[in-house]
């Protein structure tokens, strides 16, 4: 089973939602006609720094500093595939103070790779908006001969047992490689990190010689010759490597991967706060200067995300995530 960018972003259409509500915000009890904000927001991060999460995470933050006047800090949490930070979050206090950078791991993949979370990616959550996908390239180091996805396979098969690296256990990372393991017909060994980083800096120091990783932080490397990249997992090619073949035109039809960024709040977090945070939200993603500048990073924005919308498309990803968790075949405790 192989996620469609079409149907995972189904539901997602329009401008994004952008609420002329006031700056300051009341509803009876818990805001309690307290200005919001009045204090330091949390941004937590649920993935070491420098990745495409903490990248999003920061240009969140930038703009809740400058559409809010707030002091915001973004604090990078990870641990778990992403449960410690999530869990964190899912116990706050429902106030608007700590909010979650979510990827389709924390609200998707986990709940099919774990027999027990710390948290309910459903019930815990208030959903405020979906933000980009990310696509996936997959990276060589130097040393391996081949300059083609045709090629990488080929090469693999005369190597059984050849190890790729990972941002940790069911991961979207891994299973990517599990599905090239699977499409492809291959015999390789998961060697799992704590986060895309690392595993990536391994894969440039020769000490790993692949891995599949989402684009963003590998593009620096590609540019420089540290790694080379031999094609992308998207349906089609990424604008901001425009010469990288898809795994469909390379010889793997149907072959197609991508994972996803949003915004959450504890539940019960009141909804005048919500829109508040779509409306700083939208601000930031109708501007066509963010837009390209994220797109140069290899991060595509989604535009048309509300509440609701995203409330809807996380459970439909449970269900479509669920799917390729058990066709790679992956179990965790």
């Amino acid at each position: 089973m192989l996620l469609s960018r079409r149907r995972a972003l189904a539901g997602c259409g329009g401008a994004l939602l952008i609420l002329a509500a006031p700056r300051v915000l009341t509803s009876p009890g818990a805001l309690a006609q307290a200005a919001y904000p009045n204090r330091t927001i949390k941004i937590i991060v649920p993935h070491l720094a420098g990745g495409t999460t903490d990248f999003l995470g920061h240009a969140i933050a930038d703009q809740l500093k400058t559409g809010l006047g707030a002091t915001v800090v973004v604090e990078n949490m990870p641990g778990a595939a992403t449960t410690h930070g999530a869990a964190q979050v899912a116990k706050s206090v429902p106030d608007g103070y700590t909010l979650l950078m979510a990827t389709s791991t924390t609200l998707a993949i986990n709940k099919a790779l774990h027999k027990k979370l710390p948290y309910d990616p459903v019930k815990d959550f208030a959903p405020v908006a979906l933000l980009a996908a990310v696509p996936f390239a997959l990276i060589v180091h130097p040393s391996i001969p081949a300059t083609t996805l045709s090629e990488f396979i080929a090469y693999a098969k005369s190597k059984p047992g050849l190890a790729y690296s990972s941002a940790g256990n069911g991961s979207p990372q891994h299973l990517a490689a599990e599905m090239l393991k699977s499409a492809a017909g291959l015999n390789i060994r998961h060697v799992p990190y704590r986060g895309s980083v690392p595993a990536l800096l391994d894969v440039i120091a020769g000490h790993i010689p692949f891995m599949v990783v989402d684009l963003q932080p590998a593009l620096p490397p590609i540019r420089e010759g540290k790694v080379r990249a031999l094609g992308v997992t998207t349906q089609q090619r990424v604008i901001a490597a425009p010469d990288l073949p898809t795994f469909a035109e390379s010889g793997l039809p149907g072959f197609e991967l991508v994972a996803w960024q949003g915004v959450v709040a504890p539940a019960g977090t009141p909804r005048a706060i919500i829109d508040e945070l779509v409306r700083q939200i939208g601000k930031l993603f109708a501007d066509p200067a963010t837009r390209e500048r994220f797109a140069a990073v290899a991060i595509e924005p989604i535009a048309g995300s509300t509440p609701d919308s995203f409330a809807g498309y996380i459970k439909a990803e449970g269900g479509r995530w669920g799917a390729i968790v058990r066709h790679s075949g992956i179990e965790l405790e």
